[in-house]
């Protein structure tokens, strides 16, 4: 069988990797004309790299990543310790895989790695797709139609294939907008930082965390912008930089340990945080979404590439030993076991952004009394308990 897969970030290459090892030809297209380094930090929990073991990709990955020991949050105003969460070894015995962190390329190039060359098309836009009850057909800028029987739309949150499946639907700014900084690790190791900490204040949130085997902070400032553009701080985008010292101005009056490491962050990039609606299919005949484009969320519960390496695995699973005329009822059954799990975590990843962010007062202090005393009882973090779902169990 025959598939082509738009879009080579985290989802489309997890994607094409689950598959190929289904048993089926897939040619992975790519508008971008070579595979580059960008974007900061990613967390992927035990419920993505148990499935990167079952690609055969978890040594590599786990190769150029940092494991922590735990997660520390902590008050904006002096750093106190509002509760922590075991993660490191006590994470993997649970669980069966580590929770790890690295730098999103060092992801992105392990799964790429794993990709036959000759399976990819790069400089390559996707410009239309179309099907009928035999096949499904991509047509790209150069006029070229390539034609399959199933095409896989991991095309990201701006997703143009979503709008040709389902019509005019835009992707939603979230209020929220994110400083983002890597710092080498000999310039913040005065500070006795947590492994992974996340530090809780009025209308922002501040996190870091340790990536490419410890020798990099990655720093994420996450605050509060109502109106999309204000400032130039909700524009979506990898590479708009911040104005000196902006990243300072949001977060004055904070924790000196958040300051000093602001002031040593060399370039700082800032973009608005988007999500998409979510939707009652993912699919139609012999087209379907995948990732992003089925169900961007904010990143607040570290889910997002997670989900998209989910998808891919209950996608190559629904469809081994499938046939062509398999395809439509396979897609069926992929989006029912995964459409009500991704659209849960959106709305708990929203809920999470809107927790963090409650001012001073009762109810933060009702906030952080709750999670303490969650803490107490309860080894690992709440969202810890879909870590355990083997998706392949289904």
């Amino acid at each position: 069988m025959r598939a082509v897969v738009v879009g080579a970030g985290i989802g489309g290459l997890a994607a094409t990797l689950s598959l190929r090892r289904a048993g089926h030809e897939v040619t992975l297209v790519e508008q971008a004309a070579r595979f580059t380094e960008i974007g900061a930090g990613i967390q992927l929990a035990p419920n993505a790299t148990r499935l990167l073991r079952r690609l055969d990709l978890l040594d590599a990955v786990a190769a150029q990543a940092a494991r922590p020991s735990h997660v520390s949050f902590r008050t904006w105003s002096d750093g106190a310790e509002i509760c922590r969460y075991a993660l490191g070894r006590e994470a993997e015995d649970a669980f069966g895989a580590p929770y790890l962190l690295l730098h999103r390329a060092d992801l992105h190039q392990a799964l790429a790695a794993a990709v036959p060359p000759s399976s990819v098309r790069l400089n390559t836009v996707v410009v239309g797709i179309d099907q009928d009850d035999d096949s499904a057909c991509v047509t790209t800028a150069s006029g070229e139609r390539l034609t399959a029987d199933l095409v896989v739309a991991a095309d990201g949150i701006r997703s143009a294939a979503r709008q040709w499946l389902f019509g005019a639907d835009e992707a939603v700014f979230s209020k929220t907008a994110a400083y983002r900084a890597l710092l080498p690790a000999d310039e913040v190791a005065h500070l006795d930082l947590p492994d992974l900490g996340i530090w809780l204040g009025p209308g922002r949130h501040f996190v870091h965390y340790w990536v490419r085997r410890g020798e990099l902070l990655n720093v994420v400032a996450v605050v509060t912008a109502e109106a999309e553009g204000e400032g130039g701080t909700a524009a979506e985008s990898w590479t708009a930089r911040a104005e000196p010292g902006e990243q300072l101005r949001e977060f004055d009056g904070w924790d000196s340990r958040v300051i000093d490491v602001l002031e040593r962050a060399g370039q700082v990039f800032r973009y608005g945080i988007h999500t998409r609606v979510p939707l009652a299919r993912w699919n139609i005949g012999r087209v379907t979404l995948l990732g992003d484009s089925a169900h961007a969320m904010v990143p607040f519960q570290a889910q997002g590439a997670a989900q998209a390496i989910m998808d891919a695995a209950v996608l190559g699973d629904v469809l081994t030993g499938a046939t062509p005329s398999d395809v439509p009822d396979a897609l069926d059954r992929y989006v029912r076991r995964r459409l009500a799990t991704a659209t849960t975590m959106q709305a708990n990843s929203a809920r999470a952004g809107d927790d963090f962010h409650l001012p001073d007062g009762p109810e933060a202090q009702a906030r952080n009394a709750r999670m303490a005393a969650y803490a107490a009882e309860h080894v690992f973090l709440p969202q810890a308990t879909g870590w355990a779902v083997d998706v392949l169990d289904e």
